[in-house]
């Protein structure tokens, strides 16, 4: 590209910073925080919560909010602000309102049965599987199809439903297998319908 002088400029994109790790973690009512040098304890109606954090990374607590502050501009330490502010979030939220994710169960036969905090999962195999969750999380099975993963800890609750999930990813052909209620699948036609 040239300008009206005949010089070729580059159009460089501008370096954008995130600026997730400024802004402050709001405490709701009920929530309250514990600082202990490189711990932070997070306690709500929901349960309690500990995060170990990174020595690099200073942590404030003023009235009702969190303040999270790098050391200095270099990139590990930006990326050591962001993260570190979205891991109180999470806690916070989680020890307020809590997480929760939803699996339906496409195919015809294939099922869901609750088995004590377990579920069972019938999903076209020549056996059952069963998965257990992990510590903190609680699995309930509506009707046959519906499974619902619930939790204060994000991580673990996400990591349970993408353990069920994986028993039996959907199929984007013959819309059969486990998705997230969330996910949408685009169905594809086979190769006889996409000869025709």
């Amino acid at each position: 590209m040239s300008d009206m002088s005949g010089k070729t400029v580059l159009n460089v994109p501008k370096r954008t910073l995130s600026r997730i790790g400024r802004k402050p973690v709001v405490l709701p009512e009920g929530v309250t925080v514990e600082l202990d040098y490189c711990m932070i304890t997070v306690s709500g109606p929901k349960g309690k919560l500990e995060e170990r954090l990174h020595p690099e990374v200073r942590v404030e607590l003023e009235e009702d909010k969190i303040l999270v502050q790098r050391l200095s501009e270099r990139k590990f330490h930006r990326s050591l602000h962001g993260l570190t502010r979205t891991l109180i979030l999470n806690a916070v939220t989680g020890v307020s309102e809590g997480y929760k994710k939803t699996l339906e169960i496409m195919g015809v036969g294939y099922r869901a049965q609750q088995s004590g905090d377990n579920v069972t999962l019938n999903v076209g195999y020549s056996h059952t599987v069963e998965i257990a969750p992990l510590e903190g999380v609680t699995i309930e099975v509506e009707g046959n199809n519906r499974v619902h993963v619930s939790g204060i800890n994000k991580q673990k609750v996400g990591e349970t439903a993408a353990r069920i999930r994986k028993v039996r990813p959907p199929n984007a052909y013959k819309e059969k297998g486990i998705k997230y209620s969330t996910e949408i699948i685009r169905l594809k036609p086979g190769k006889a319908a996409a000869k025709a």
